[in-house]
């Protein structure tokens, strides 16, 4: 059988340390509040300078690298954001200009944090279709240039970076289920308001602060909580895994409550469940990509060991994948 895997990864991160600390000084939090409500440390700022799809180009080449796969190779790349360099083109495009990959196709997805494994999913049917071998698929984000930095609830969470993988056809291993889903009635839970066809770009809505990320954090963390579960469970289920066949849950990096209760919703020790929240913050849809590459190259993540990826994001969205890890083409 014909199925998709991932044969490179890679990740690209601002060099900018934003710590806990720093927030203290422009506003009214403290380092305590923020380690215990969310237990995140720190994140990684972009310069004004930089697009996301500079962080994306980076991880991308990172990956190909890994891959030993040459740019022109590519047939299709997929850009995971909620921060497009522009409303169009496709930053995607703008990726696939700069890294050279003239034979690709390519667009962007949009759902959130889910968005990295939503990616995923719709790159590994092109692969096992048969219709393309070498895709690409990245999660990136540069959500520092969409957050209020002066409201406490939300400049405290974010963070800037991108991470990649190069997917390719293989008969052994490899994806072995995805499950997706949805829940719009939950969209006016996390959101930007403004900048979009309903709400068009204004001096009112720049007035009103209307093009920054907002979150009812209750509805979200509940959503959270009970989704990382269900949505485990139901892809090892599509799987034909339990619980106990896992080598690695890698989950979307927002909250190290909702992480620890997936943790022991799922009947997993400590060192089955990769974090970097602290370090990194959230990074949307490039959290799972990061939390991947990362995992891989600190040796957490061997050849034949199954990978449980989840996560959940606006819409409100979720997404989770388990790979039998298999980078043999």
């Amino acid at each position: 059988m014909r199925r998709a895997t991932i044969t490179g990864w890679g990740k690209y991160l601002p060099s900018n340390v934003m710590t806990n600390k720093d927030l203290e000084k422009i506003v009214d939090t403290t380092d305590e509040w923020i380690q215990k409500r969310t237990g995140i440390k720190k994140r990684r700022i972009a310069d004004e300078d930089t697009a996301t799809s500079d962080l994306a180009i980076e991880a991308s080449k990172n990956a190909l690298e890994k891959a030993n796969l040459d740019p022109e190779e590519l047939d299709l790349i997929i850009v995971s954001t909620v921060t497009p360099d522009m409303a169009f083109p496709a930053t995607a495009c703008i990726v696939q200009d700069k890294i050279g990959a003239s034979n690709a196709a390519a667009f962007d997805l949009e759902a959130g944090c889910s968005g990295f494994v939503y990616g995923l999913s719709v790159g590994s049917q092109f692969i096992e279709s048969g219709l393309y071998d070498n895709v690409l698929i990245i999660g990136a984000e540069t959500l520092s240039k969409i957050t209020d930095w002066e409201d406490r609830n939300t400049c405290v969470l974010f963070g800037d970076g991108a991470g990649a993988a190069v997917l390719q056809a293989t008969d052994k291993g490899g994806f072995l289920a995805f499950d997706l889903g949805s829940d719009g009635s939950g969209a006016d839970a996390l959101y930007m308001e403004a900048g979009g066809s309903a709400k068009p770009a204004s001096l009112e809505t720049v007035k009103n602060k209307q093009h920054y990320i907002r979150m009812e954090g209750n509805p979200v963390f509940k959503f959270a909580v009970k989704t990382m579960k269900k949505a485990s469970l139901d892809v090892l289920d599509k799987a034909s895994l339990t619980t106990d066949d896992i080598n690695l849950l890698i989950p979307h990096q927002a909250n190290t409550r909702i992480i620890k209760s997936a943790r022991r919703r799922l009947k997993l020790d400590e060192d089955e469940v990769y974090v970097n929240l602290p370090e990194l913050g959230n990074t949307s849809s490039a959290s799972v990509a990061i939390a991947m590459a990362e995992a891989r190259e600190n040796g957490k993540i061997n050849n034949g060991d199954n990978v449980l990826l989840v996560a959940f994001g606006a819409g409100l969205t979720w997404a989770a994948a388990a790979i039998e890890w298999n980078e043999n083409i």
